[in-house]
């Protein structure tokens, strides 16, 4: 979030300031802005690459969790275990159970 913000905050100051857009060269007043903005860019690139590279180790790695990993005294999560009671009455949006 924060290079994101180092990004794109500083082109509000230079819309403010009437750079125009999409051109290949601007004036040099615009180059302190652009610049910040530039190295918010790559910094923002750069943290997508570490999110895919911590994403594919977690995949890759690391041991299976155990059927119940937080040892419950009940035996687990709730939807792994059998339904005691009724089912619940649901009526859709037509009225219907």
């Amino acid at each position: 979030m924060i290079f994101f913000n180092i990004a794109f905050f500083p082109q509000h100051f230079l819309g403010l300031a009437r750079m125009p857009r999409r051109y290949a060269d601007y004036a040099m007043q615009f180059a302190d802005w652009n610049m910040v903005s530039t190295i918010g860019a790559f910094g923002f690139g750069l943290s997508q690459l570490l999110f895919v590279f911590v994403v594919i180790k977690a995949i890759k790695g690391g041991p299976k969790a155990a059927d119940n990993p937080w040892e419950a005294a009940d035996g687990g999560l709730e939807w792994t275990r059998a339904v005691t009671g009724p089912v619940p009455h649901v009526r859709d949006a037509s009225g219907r159970q």
